[in-house]
Formats: C-alpha cells, sequence, structure tokens
C-alpha cells in the first residue's frame, strides 16, 4: 500500500485553493445584484474549511510522491474537485439535482464542454463565471498533469515527451511545481491576450473573460445558449480560432521560447506541423462540403463559409466545442467528418484532447516499418520521431492506448444504446464525452442542443467517461486494478 499522506496534502491544499477562489463569483454575483452569491459564499466556506483540514491533518514537511502516489492523486484529485466544484450548483436558486450538478462540474473541469444548462444569457453572472473558471483551472490542471506526471509514468506514450532525464524513482512533486511556475505565466498571458482580443471584437468584458478563459483551456464554455455563433457578426469566431489554436499547441515549445529564447521551437516540432497540416486540410473539406451541401445560401459568402469551415473544424478537433452554426444541417460529408474529428485532438502538453496527433504520426511511424519488414523479414527498419530512435515501449504503449481508446468509446455508446439512446446519441455521446469535446451529433446533444433531457444513469456513464478519458485512460485503469494496491 503507498503512502497516501502526500497524495491527500496535495488534494487538501488543491480543495482549499478551489475553495478560495469561490468567491470571486460571489463578488461578480454582489456587484451585478445577481441571487446566486449566497450560495457561492457558502461553498467557498465549506470547500476551503475540508481542504484546509484535510491538508492540515495530512501535512508532511517533504512530501514524497512516488509513482504509485502520482497515479492515485492524478485520478483522485479529478474527482474530488469535480465533487466540490457542483457545491455552488446544488445551491444556486437554479437547484439542480446532484446528477446535473456533478455532470456540469464535471463536464467543466475536465474541459468537456457538454453541458445540462439552458437560457444562458439570463443566468446569473456567477454562476457563468464559475463554469468558466472550472475550465480554466482544468486546463492549467492538464497541461501541468500532461508535461509533469504522465510523461514519468509513461502514460500512453507520453514519456516521449519528458522535458528532461529522469526516472520513475525521481520525486515528482518538485518538478511539477518548477513547471507549473512556468506554465502558470504562460497561461495567465495567453489568456489576458484573449481576452483583450475578444474586446476589441465587441465583446462586454465579463463575456471576453469569460470566452477567454474557455477558448485557452479548449473548455467551449459560453455565456450565450448560441455560443460562439451569438458574437460571430464582430469577428470573435476569427479570435476564437487563432486562440483555440494556441491553446492546443504544446506548452513545452511555449516553454523553450520563455526559458531559452526559441522563438522557432513550435515549427521545429514534427506534431506542430502535422497538427496545423491537419487542420488546414480538414477545414478545406468541411469547407467543400458546406457548399455542396446546399446549406450555403446566396447571402452566405465564400469569407463567411470559410471562416464557419475553420472555426469549427478547430472548435471540434480541439476538443473545445464551441460552435458557430448547428453543422447538423450541412450534409451528410460534414456530419460524418465532424464525428471523425473527436478523435484527432491536438498536441501533447496542451490543454486539448482526444487521441492527439503524436499517437497517430507513432502508429503511422510503426506500420511504416512493418510494412517494410513484411517483404523481408530480417530487414531492420528503424522508427524514428522527431529524428530520434522510437523506442518500442513507446510504441506499444500508444498501440495499447488506441485499442483502450475505442474500447472505452465502444463500452460506453452499447451501455446508452442500452438505456434507449438512439445510435447517433450513443456513439457520437460516448465518443464527445470520451474525448472531452462536449457537443455530439444528433438532435438531442448536437450543437444546437444540450445533454439535460438524458436519463440521468447515462449521464453517470458520460461523467465517467469524461473523467477517463481526461485521465488518458490508463491511468485510471491501473489504479483500479488489485495488484496495485498491494505492498
Amino acid at each position: 500500500m503507498p503512502d497516501l499522506r502526500p497524495v491527500f496534502f496535495v488534494i487538501g491544499l488543491m480543495a482549499a485553493a478551489m475553495g478560495m477562489l469561490m468567491f470571486v463569483p460571489m463578488v461578480v454575483d454582489l456587484l451585478y445584484n445577481d441571487r446566486s452569491w449566497q450560495a457561492f459564499a457558502i461553498s467557498g466556506v465549506i470547500v476551503t474549511l475540508v481542504g484546509g483540514t484535510l491538508a492540515t491533518a495530512t501535512y508532511t514537511p517533504r512530501p514524497d510522491l512516488r509513482a504509485r502516489g502520482a497515479f492515485v492523486l492524478t485520478v483522485f484529485s479529478w474527482i474530488v474537485l469535480a465533487v466540490l466544484a457542483a457545491l455552488p450548483f446544488l445551491l444556486d436558486p437554479v437547484r439542480l439535482s446532484f446528477t446535473d450538478a456533478l455532470f456540469e462540474a464535471t463536464s467543466g473541469i475536465t474541459t468537456t464542454g457538454a453541458t445540462i444548462l439552458t437560457g444562458l444569457d439570463d443566468m446569473p453572472k456567477g454562476i457563468l463565471l464559475w463554469r468558466a473558471m472550472l475550465q480554466w483551472m482544468g486546463g492549467i490542471g492538464i497541461i501541468v498533469t500532461a508535461m509533469a506526471i504522465l510523461p514519468m509514468l509513461g502514460v500512453g506514450g507520453m514519456q516521449l515527451f519528458r522535458l528532461e532525464s529522469s526516472d520513475v524513482g525521481e520525486k515528482i512533486l518538485p518538478r511539477a511545481q518548477s513547471i507549473a511556475i512556468t506554465i502558470a505565466f504562460i497561461y495567465l498571458v495567453l489568456t489576458l491576450a484573449c481576452t483583450m482580443a475578444y474586446m476589441g471584437t465587441g465583446m462586454t468584458g465579463f463575456d471576453a473573460v469569460a470566452h477567454a478563459m474557455t477558448t485557452i483551456a479548449t473548455g467551449g464554455y459560453s455565456t450565450s445558449d448560441a455560443s460562439m455563433g451569438g458574437f460571430m457578426d464582430d469577428g470573435a469566431d476569427m479570435v476564437g480560432s487563432l486562440f483555440m489554436l494556441l491553446g492546443a499547441l504544446p506548452f513545452g515549445v511555449y516553454m523553450l521560447m520563455v526559458r531559452r529564447g526559441q522563438f522557432g521551437a513550435p515549427f521545429r516540432d514534427p506534431q506542430v506541423r502535422a497538427f496545423l497540416f491537419t487542420i488546414a486540410a480538414l477545414s478545406l473539406l468541411v469547407l467543400v462540403a458546406l457548399i455542396t451541401s446546399g446549406a450555403q445560401d446566396s447571402e452566405l459568402g465564400l469569407f463567411r463559409s470559410l471562416r464557419l469551415s475553420v472555426f469549427n473544424t478547430i472548435s471540434i478537433i480541439t476538443g473545445t466545442g464551441y460552435a458557430t452554426a448547428d453543422y447538423m444541417q450541412w450534409g451528410p460529408l460534414a456530419v460524418g467528418a465532424f464525428f471523425f474529428f473527436m478523435f484527432i485532438g491536438g498536441c501533447a502538453g496542451s490543454t486539448a484532447c482526444s487521441i492527439k496527433i503524436f499517437r497517430y504520426q507513432v502508429a503511422l511511424e510503426a506500420l511504416r516499418a512493418y510494412l517494410f519488414r513484411m517483404p523481408r523479414p530480417h530487414a531492420i527498419a528503424p522508427m524514428r520521431y522527431g529524428g530520434r530512435p522510437l523506442p518500442d515501449a513507446i510504441v506499444y504503449s500508444v498501440l495499447g492506448y488506441f485499442f483502450l481508446f475505442f474500447v472505452t468509446v465502444a463500452v460506453i455508446a452499447s451501455l446508452l444504446g442500452a438505456l434507449g439512446l438512439d445510435p447517433v446519441t450513443a456513439w457520437s455521446g460516448a465518443g464527445s464525452a470520451v474525448a472531452n469535446v462536449g457537443p455530439g451529433l444528433g438532435d438531442i446533444i448536437g450543437p444546437s442542443g444540450t445533454y439535460q433531457s438524458l436519463p440521468n444513469m447515462a449521464k453517470w456513464l458520460l461523467m465517467t467517461g469524461m473523467i477517463v478519458g481526461r485521465l488518458e485512460i490508463v491511468t485510471a485503469l491501473v489504479v483500479l486494478t488489485p495488484s496495485f494496491w498491494r505492498a
């Protein structure tokens, strides 16, 4: 049994920090004279006390978090924080059920963006800001986890992105703290830049801040039922496209730019080049689908069609989940394309989700080597990634991740179908949850719908998919194995 005191100590600190942050939407509600300030005041006190008590009870002068403890921390921190984050939704005058409150909080903290709320345009400002803050906090948590913890644990091929030579015996917390400080600075600068850019398109200060948080986090929660479509006329979609791309780039290259002045680092990264090429190619595919579907009327124009295609393609591929139109009306080619876009993802070490570009690159390199050796069994076909040798262990890890990802989607989709959901809703909902995208397909959970009408059991299945997908699947499964807990 691993020593869990450092795990509980860190979770306690994170919970206390979350509790303190709950007072921010409380103040905003008071300024706007909205009715939900009391929910945040009570929640903030409760969560801060719970987190502070837990941290105090498990305090150790020099917490030593090794590999097994890091697995436990990674899994349980997301679950505990999602439960605590649901408290304002429960206490708010809207009075969501426990399932709906937890669904909204889980979707927020995992940056999935699926929602059960409607009437966002008239929602208290504190609730809207809290949703945005959840995604913003989740986004930075994802980056730190992907850069400081998962590479050292060898999860899903992430060991390919160790920032320096290390092994799993190294203490993880000091390294995570060092990375988090630099990442927080970069993350904050990008958020401020995005806020100013949104304000330049005519957004109010509140809408600009809320959307900047969810754009950089590639989360997709909006302050309007029309999502980004409500702000498109003044060019907010173009700002969103740019900053969704920036949020989906690996923060490791930003660190090289900040720490070492290597401003050409993004263009030397093979996954960045592949990601940008993929975005460009698939945006053109969607543009063709939009034009040939007949959904483009004479007043739409080629430029606006291009904006719609680019924005929605970036939004789904990065897992942000914003929408500027109901792409269910763009014909079967576009609908089918958007379903498969869910499984692409951004770059490793970013806020983006899903399978991620580098895993496709590794799988293609393994396929190339396999096809080369087929007619010549004794030939040597070394595999490389970014000019470096690609160890077999990483290839096996990536291929194993592919298998587990699609098995997870299939299991959840089958269970949703057993609950009576139609195939489109079941499969797109499962894919969207595990890939942390947000909107699915169809009339119920498509870009113009919400998850409100789904049965509670379906929401619990989707929440499970969100957490498992956000944890890169393998992390969650490892903790569930009995051998993990044996001494």
